[in-house]
């Protein structure tokens, strides 16, 4: 039976002018993940990540905290959606300076509906459809390894694939509902763990953070 640990980024730089690099609190999650996999014995087979600068700063970071050398193997089907063509195909929902949070939250969320939903796949460079199949192939290639595995990516790749698991039996509406609850939960080097066996594959746990336990270092940015 081999495994699969999706493992989000750490922390990116949400607040400067590049939201794809890390900042030193995420250098810092990860290097603790890769040293809490290190004490409890948990072998790494491959290491893989998506093609996001975010992703490779966290697997060598990952390495790092573990002391380790292995090469890490970019697999493009693990980016993230993009978020900024997607908040731009949403008309904005005010007017006058930059909203607070909570308004940009919802504008967010708002435009991300629209997305999943179908009906304006025209406006679209990949579609939601065309994400979440892309998601499910670099998931199985990632799955049908032997071994562990552990693949670096983003909230958006992992809440796909927790979604697809876990609602197998829901519409394409609801699933895609519960995707993004899943996508807004995940948090900096959570850990998702995928086990594959005679029965395909299991979601045996979300979003695990225990490496962080007892720091100042959880962040779901």
């Amino acid at each position: 039976m081999g495994q699969v640990l999706l493992v989000r980024h750490g922390q990116a730089d949400s607040a400067g002018a590049d939201y794809d690099r890390l900042i030193e609190r995420g250098f810092a999650q990860c290097r603790a993940l890769g040293a809490s996999l290190a004490r409890r014995s948990i072998a790494i087979d491959a290491i893989l990540s998506g093609g996001m600068r975010r992703h490779a700063e966290s697997a060598t970071a990952l390495l790092e905290g573990y002391s380790v050398s292995l090469p890490v193997v970019v697999d493009h089907g693990w980016d993230e959606f993009d978020h900024l063509q997607v908040l731009s195909r949403q008309p904005a929902g005010f007017e006058g300076p930059p909203p607070d949070a909570r308004a940009f939250q919802a504008w967010f969320e708002s435009a991300v509906e629209r997305w999943t939903s179908g009906e304006h796949d025209l406006d679209y460079p990949e579609t939601f459809t065309a994400f979440t199949r892309r998601v499910d192939d670099a998931l199985a290639a990632a799955a049908a390894r032997a071994g562990c595995t552990i693949v670096v990516t983003s909230g958006g790749a992992i809440g796909w694939s927790a979604a697809s698991l876990t609602g197998k039996d829901l519409t394409a509406v609801d699933r895609a509902r519960l995707w993004r609850t899943y996508n807004t939960v995940c948090a900096n080097t959570g850990v998702t763990r995928i086990v594959s066996g005679r029965r395909g594959l299991t979601m045996v746990s979300f979003n695990e953070q225990a490496h962080l336990d007892g720091t100042d270092l959880l962040t779901y940015r």
